[in-house]
């Protein structure tokens, strides 16, 4: 089973992950990896945290020569930062409790429930660790997968469909999408003058903005997933993954909340000519918990940023005293690098999904076992 954990607060020494059931044999490019990192980190109406921190892996274990050894993968993530936090954050020496003490806890944000459930009177215990820096091991982990499945031409982009009141109700084909979305700065195929217009008005009146994003999967198998227990359905695991993203509150497949009409409207009929084919992809690549081998189309909905320069009414955890919430730097809109991590974390289970299908320990009998399986669907009139 592939698996990872993450650990490291957002001004900590570093963040780690450890990523468990990579296939051994498969070749990695670190600048790839890299590269998708620092993609994360751009977008407009990012704030000040971008300036300071580069983003680069440290691969620690489980890599020999630049290729996978079947081990668990270790990796780390500098802090950049924690040179001015280290009196504040070192692990085992002591530290200044009081100076970056935050009882003002922010509506929107883990704060006051984390405070709640771990007996904290700081909330800086709570948002260091909940904070959305720790997307950027999932950037990583998503990248290596990646990389297995492009050995077996899967491909993955993503875009901004929606950020604040201005929307793209464009329907792009998935080389437009690849092609084009890394010349935006927004990450937007149309729009991007309205958009950056409504960041900016939102930055000057000391507000945030949320948006929705969508991710595409191309060239995945049929069959990924299962009907036989919900905990197999590959919708419902991607859904769990997304909506673990850090301000993510909503998922959905295909026409999503849209496929609330008639059946006869939205069903992606089967044809066969030559092939199995279909004509729609209402349902966005999944039916029945499982893949069709057709594109999967994800959107998701990300919440904006709680911390606003114009800070709502929260209360003070220690006193219990009304004020206005504390304000932590923060960016004004992070659409753009959440598109980015959405698109890694689909990655992810995609990958884990293709393993758990396919098999294998290793690049070989992973080749070896999908071109099996390839073959036994085309004699059952499924093609590529």
């Amino acid at each position: 089973m592939l698996r990872y954990l993450t650990s490291g607060e957002s001004h900590g020494k570093s963040l780690i992950s450890i990523i468990d059931g990579i296939p051994a044999n498969i070749e990695l490019d670190i600048d790839e990896i890299n590269n998708e990192l620092r993609k994360r980190q751009q977008g407009y109406g990012r704030g000040g945290r971008m300036k300071i921190e580069q983003d680069k892996i440290n691969i620690l274990g489980g890599v020999r020569g630049k290729v996978t050894l079947g081990s668990p993968i270790s990796i780390e993530i500098e802090n950049k930062d924690y040179k001015n936090w280290e009196k504040y954050m070192n692990p085992m020496d002591e530290v200044d409790l009081d100076t970056k003490k935050v009882s003002k806890v922010r509506p929107g944000h883990a704060d006051l429930v984390g405070c709640l459930k771990f007996d904290f009177l700081d909330a800086r215990n709570v948002l260091e660790r909940s904070s959305a820096r720790e997307t950027a091991s999932k950037v990583a982990i998503g990248s290596i997968c990646k990389q297995i499945l492009r050995n077996f031409s899967v491909d993955f982009t993503s875009y901004v469909v929606k950020i604040g009141d201005i929307k793209d109700y464009n329907f792009y084909d998935f080389d437009y999408i690849k092609n084009n979305v890394d010349n935006s700065l927004v990450r937007c195929l149309d729009k991007e003058n309205e958009i950056i217009q409504e960041i900016d008005k939102a930055k000057s009146e000391g507000d945030t903005l949320g948006g929705i994003i969508e991710v595409r999967v191309k060239n995945v198998i049929p069959g990924l997933g299962s009907y036989t227990q919900f905990d197999k359905k590959i919708d419902g695991e991607l859904s769990k993954h997304l909506m673990s993203i850090q301000a993510i509150k909503g998922v959905e497949i295909g026409l999503g909340f849209d496929l609330s009409t008639r059946g006869s409207n939205v069903m992606d009929e089967i044809y066969y000519d030559d092939k199995i084919k279909r004509y729609t992809n209402n349902l966005g690549g999944i039916e029945g918990g499982m893949t069709t081998g057709e594109e999967i189309i994800i959107r998701c909905v990300m919440k904006p940023i709680p911390t606003l320069y114009k800070p709502l009414n929260s209360i003070d955890i220690n006193t219990l005293k009304n004020y206005e919430a504390s304000v932590e730097r923060s960016d004004t809109c992070a659409v753009p690098a959440c598109s980015v991590v959405c698109e890694n974390v689909v990655a992810f289970v995609i990958c884990k999904y293709f393993l758990e299908k396919i098999g294998g320990d290793n690049l070989r009998d992973l080749t070896s076992n999908y071109n099996n399986y390839l073959e036994r669907l085309n004699e059952m009139g499924w093609k590529r």
